[in-house]
């Protein structure tokens, strides 16, 4: 037979009375809010395109500054 104690004890370790679990939540929350508004802002002020040489995998192939360096 069940008392009052072993249901209180087994009651308090449910997942929605856990407040780790509550902040984890929060933050996974607020993570995705933030991912979407940054996809937002992007949308809304696309990149200007600049004058430079086409990329090479990836990288540039000249420097956009074409002085000899400093020694």
């Amino acid at each position: 037979m069940r008392t009052h104690d072993d249901i209180a004890v087994h009651d308090g370790g449910r997942w929605y009375r856990q407040p780790v679990l509550w902040l984890g939540a929060a933050i996974f929350a607020a993570s995705m809010a933030g991912c979407v508004w940054m996809i937002v802002l992007g949308a809304r002020h696309a990149d200007e395109p600049v004058d430079a040489p086409p990329p090479v995998m990836g990288v540039p192939a000249t420097t956009h500054d074409h002085r000899p360096p400093s020694r």
